[in-house]
């Protein structure tokens, strides 16, 4: 047995030892020379690729890309002989390979650079990601399941309120209906049957914008981060989120920055977060002598900032703690999942949400969103 401190020096040890590593190791090894020609291949990248070793070595090592990057890879040596500037070479990334049937998967390529006699030699290992990307879409898929059920219960549980929305531009319709028939019937001047039918229209036109942004918030659709003027977001889910609040007497202040840039945000799941924190902040008030929300933006640093401020009772300590855990709730009929999305929504915005006390009493929750390209990253 080989002493711990014993080297092997003999080249049929070294070769010995080398031909043990490359046909053990797990991860795909190839060898390439400076003009792109497989010298090393493998059993692992055998079975990634799909190609006998007899098939792959003394060929062009672009055999196992796809396009545009089989075409381009000559150009990639060329460059790098001619520059030295290193685009992969000492710096993993994801790349996708071809196998022999053509089809493609996503792999991740770590490129070491080295000399063999007088000539340059590449060596690269291949971990095929399949199974984690599909792993990483499958979690995806689940998350935006559970994003759309938790609005679909939000709209259940606005439900009376947004048919009270309706019904009043509806019953002002027929009102106005009713009283343009009347006067034609009086032969009254058509100037009057017009203005009657006017204001008709103009409920038609809010009655439709209720339902239109019901329907855009329940919509099941793929995240999709746009630059969106973030004030104008917010007032439309003040829109859809405070239906009702008027009719509870509760008195609600918007203060929103105009000079917010536009930011790159998914519109809709942003508008989630802020209907949740808003039907929270109305709960929070119902009891309260003094019914009051605050709806605010800003400007933080290098973050916009978004905040619903209540004039509740507050949170007692041992809720405040666990708030945005799954399953925290004080609603008897809560899952207490709505918190704990709303930070999953904007954490995976770049930003931050918490909540802290009110200073004139109540809470407040708020967070911020990056601005520039950070948001859309």
């Amino acid at each position: 047995m080989t002493g711990q401190n014993e080297t092997i020096t003999s080249e049929s040890d070294q070769d010995v030892l080398f031909q043990t590593l490359i046909s053990t190791a797990v991860d795909g090894i190839m060898v390439i020379d400076e003009i792109g020609r497989v010298r090393v291949y493998n059993r692992a990248c055998e079975g990634l690729f799909g190609y006998t070793p007899d098939e792959v070595i003394g060929q062009n090592v672009k055999m196992l890309m796809p396009e545009p990057y089989r075409a381009e890879h000559d150009a990639y040596i060329e460059r790098y002989k001619r520059t030295g500037e290193k685009r992969i070479i000492g710096v993993g990334r994801e790349v996708v390979g071809r196998r022999k049937d053509g089809s493609t998967f996503p792999m991740y390529l770590s490129v070491g650079e080295g000399r063999l006699g007088a000539g340059r030699i590449f060596v690269g290992i291949v971990h095929d990601v399949s199974e984690r990307k599909i792993h990483n879409l499958r979690i995806q898929q689940l998350q935006n399941e559970l994003f759309h059920a938790l609005r679909i219960n939000a709209m259940g549980q606005l439900s009376s309120t947004l048919a009270h929305e309706l019904n009043q531009p509806l019953a002002a319709i027929m009102n106005y209906m009713n009283a343009a028939r009347r006067t034609l019937e009086m032969g009254a001047a058509p100037e009057r049957v017009i203005e009657m039918l006017d204001k008709a229209a103009g409920q038609t036109s809010r009655a439709g914008q209720i339902i239109r942004r019901m329907r855009d918030f329940i919509e099941k659709k793929e995240p999709n981060r746009v630059p969106e003027d973030l004030n104008g977001v917010i007032s439309e889910a003040v829109a859809l989120g405070l239906v009702g609040a008027a009719d509870a007497d509760i008195d609600v202040k918007l203060e929103l920055r105009p000079d917010i840039p536009q930011l790159a945000i998914d519109k809709i799941q942003i508008q989630q977060v802020m209907i949740n924190l808003m039907r929270n902040a109305v709960e929070a008030v119902q009891q309260a002598s003094r019914r009051e929300l605050t709806i605010f933006t800003g400007l933080d640093g290098r973050f916009a900032k978004v905040g619903v401020a209540d004039s509740g009772p507050g949170m007692p300590d041992d809720v405040a703690e666990r708030l945005f855990q799954p399953f925290v709730t004080t609603k008897a009929q809560g899952l207490g999942m709505g918190l704990a999305i709303c930070r999953t929504i904007v954490d995976a915005h770049g930003g931050r949400l918490w909540a802290e006390p009110n200073s004139g009493g109540g809470t407040v929750f708020a967070f911020v969103l990056p601005l520039g390209e950070r948001a859309g990253a």
